[in-house]
């Protein structure tokens, strides 16, 4: 009684409250509903952002135009993350030039579409499927053509198969014409810079003669290995003072950051092993004494080879049963036995072997009505029709469609994950008529009238059941791995426990340095995204939890030993560089001061020296480094020391890169070649087009770009 009498007397107040925070919960909903909508953006160039729905879109475009190029229905992680990776670079690479050339007032006209189209030899033209069937080169008329038909498509009647393959090209060619545009953008702006970049008579004469003009040196030199570190001292201020004059080279456009971490990949045990060696000899069993269902029997053993009913060239097989086939007899089964290569138990049988025709000519006319009865009447009509002579394209194109020849090849299914009975028989069908033959062919919803025209590379073709059980380990053996590598994280949380530890415990400390937030994953591991993204958000000196990454293989913890920010790297992170070209310029020095001490006044006694080594060099030339074999050294002083040298006259010495050499010309020589200004000048002006590209990296680094992907990809 005396709680509610307390509560009663502190009512006015619990209204109160319980009203104000009714009211927080509720404005605060409606804040965000009355906001304007917060778009996350994967980066920014010259300051525009570019969202995750607007880079999504640029991805899901490229992923649809490769797989209808590559003929594939899904794509992997790794093509998914090359695509990721294509798009960016083009993403980035055309703002720049497009905001480059906004500036000069460049554009590129429908006029100069056409005349690239019309020309047909753009390399982009190559890649679609407007080709001429005969020469494979780029067929304007059969580009006009579609689009043409394009835009009828909306007035006609066609069956939706065909308006969505219609739909799926005209994309395509969006795509293709895009890139044209692009691509001829690009050519402009580089044009214009590489033409103010302009080659003389004067510079011409000089590239000519540093190819040509040959000398032949003898060299002597003292390699820089022949003075110990030690004799070298190496201060503070050496290091500072090489730092200031070579500091440019190490700036740092965008933050990185040093990690350590431990990957453990998690294999089968010996007892995993036997068990899967068990069943694929049991399996195997039940393949020998199978006569029919092998896709059943297949299906069951757990290969990942699934069993096809379609005969197949001996090479499309996997590789350890593609080198077997040949002497394989039908009927009989092989195995188990384990291939190496790509880690499996295995067993096969050849179900059956024939001759038959790698590359089939075909016309098809698709068939679909209301009901199926209806699809099975029309496709009787036509199939008659055109039996008893009527013209297989003229009825063709009287429902909507082109009756044209195709070629058809076992590579464009070989390889293929075949799972629809439809397609196999399909696939079937076509290589199993006879040229001239037509069939009706029904495949549930619709029916197809097909006719072969043309057969031609007759091959052996094989129908074989494989079964391959890839050695995994169970999850047993990956519960016993996940608990001990969990406890060894939990047990040492700390950066400097997991490098006392890790050795002791049977794991490898690994390290990264100058990690981008634009890679993919750590240590070429699958899957861990989520963990990089942890390396760009932690501080120095944490320890992640442990990843399950990899193909559910793999575990991981990570441990952000250094943040490296944009701009300068410090000295201590480059002092080791530096250190060695300080040694070796103070071991030159050195060299050099003990030869002018020793007061030599010839090519042999400088030979003759203690710990030199001589050579002879041939056709030296200033355009090329020459390359002293007994130091196996490239050497740029050499050559350029060789082309001003006078005949027999010794040189002082010369700092290289392996050491110290003093040089004496025995020999002058020309390549016999004839001068020619105008193609001199064209190679120079070749050398500035690849200097153009190089200036894109400093668009690049000028346009701020931001690249913030890995938050979201």
């Amino acid at each position: 009684m005396a709680t509610l009498q307390k509560i009663r007397s502190k009512g006015p107040i619990l209204v109160i409250v319980i009203g104000l925070a009714l009211f927080a919960f509720i404005a605060g909903d409606a804040w965000k509903i009355l906001q304007p909508h917060q778009s996350h953006d994967v980066g920014e160039i010259n300051g525009d952002a570019i969202s995750v729905q607007e880079y999504q879109a640029l991805v899901e475009e490229y992923s649809d135009i490769y797989k209808m190029s590559s003929g594939q229905q899904s794509l992997t992680d790794e093509q998914m993350t090359q695509i990721k990776d294509e798009v960016w670079r083009n993403y980035v690479n055309n703002k720049l030039i497009a905001d480059e050339a906004k500036k000069l007032g460049l554009t590129v006209s429908k006029a100069e579409v056409k005349a690239i189209v019309d020309a047909g030899v753009n390399p982009l033209l190559q890649q679609t499927p407007f080709r001429n069937p005969q020469t494979g080169a780029f067929d304007k008329d059969m580009l006009m053509k579609f689009l043409a038909d394009y835009d009828k498509m909306a007035n006609n009647q066609i069956p939706a198969q065909y308006a969505e393959y219609y739909t799926s090209l005209y994309k395509y060619w969006s795509f293709i014409e895009k890139n044209l545009i692009q691509s001829r953008l690009a050519e402009k702006y580089q044009s214009i810079i590489a033409n103010a970049l302009l080659s003389n008579p004067v510079e011409a004469q000089d590239a000519f003669d540093a190819r040509v003009d040959q000398k032949n040196v003898l060299l002597a030199g003292i390699p820089f290995y022949t003075v110990p570190d030690s004799a070298v001292v190496v201060k503070e201020s050496d290091l500072k003072e090489l730092y200031n004059k070579k500091k440019e080279q190490f700036r740092q456009y965008v933050e990185t950051r040093d990690i350590k971490y431990i990957d453990v990949q998690i294999t089968a045990s010996p007892e995993d092993r036997a068990a899967i060696e068990d069943e694929v000899a049991q399996s195997t069993q039940t393949l020998r004494f199978t006569a029919d269902d092998y896709r059943s029997v297949v299906g069951a053993s757990g290969s990942e080879y699934p069993y096809v009913d379609l005969y197949y060239n001996g090479s499309a097989f996997p590789r350890d049963i593609a080198t077997r086939i040949d002497t394989a007899k039908v009927g009989v089964t092989y195995g188990p036995y384990y291939n190496v290569a790509d880690n499996t138990i295995n067993s096969f049988k050849v179900v059956d072997k024939r001759a038959a025709a790698d590359s089939v000519e075909y016309r098809q006319i698709q068939v679909m009505a209301e009901t199926p009865a209806k699809t099975q009447a029309l496709a009787d009509s036509i199939y008659t029709a055109i039996r008893g002579g009527a013209s297989f394209t003229e009825v063709a194109n009287r429902y909507g469609q082109t009756g044209e020849n195709i070629w058809f090849t076992s590579s464009q299914y070989e390889g293929a994950m075949i799972t629809d009975d439809n397609d196999v028989k399909y696939i079937s069908t076509i290589n199993g008529m006879a040229p001239n033959e037509i069939s009706n062919l029904s495949l549930g919803q619709r029916n197809i009238i097909l006719q072969v025209t043309k057969k031609r590379d007759v091959k052996d073709k094989y129908k074989v059941a494989v079964i391959k059980r890839p050695v995994v380990f169970s999850s047993e053996t990956y519960n016993r791995e996940y608990n001990k590598f969990s406890q060894f994280v939990a047990s040492n949380p700390t950066m400097a426990q997991l490098e006392a530890n890790a050795e002791e415990s049977g794991y490898r400390l690994l390290e990264r340095d100058d990690l981008y937030s634009s890679e993919n994953g750590i240590g070429s591991v699958k899957g861990t995204k989520e963990a990089l993204r942890w390396a760009f958000a932690a501080k120095a000196g944490e320890v992640s939890g442990l990843y399950e990454c990899g193909d559910n293989d793999r575990l991981l913890v990570v441990a952000l030993s250094r943040i490296t920010p944009e701009g300068y790297r410090p000295l201590r992170q480059v002092q080791n560089e530096l250190r060695a070209e300080i040694v070796k310029d103070k071991k030159a020095a050195k060299i050099i001061a003990d030869m002018k001490s020793a007061n030599l006044s010839n090519f042999a006694q400088y030979a003759a020296m203690k710990d030199a080594v001589s050579d002879s060099v041939k056709m030296v030339t200033f355009a090329a480094p020459a390359y002293v074999s007994v130091l196996r050294s490239s050497e740029p002083m050499v050559s350029a020391y060789a082309s001003v040298a006078q005949l027999n006259q010794l040189s002082a010495p010369i700092q290289g890169n392996a050491g110290v050499y003093v040089l004496q010309v025995y020999g002058e020589d020309k390549i016999n070649e004839t001068y020619d200004q105008k193609a001199e000048e064209q190679k120079l002006e070749s050398t500035y087009v690849r200097f153009v590209s190089r200036l894109m990296n400093d668009l690049y680094m000028k346009a701020g770009v931001v690249d913030g992907r890995y938050l979201y990809f």
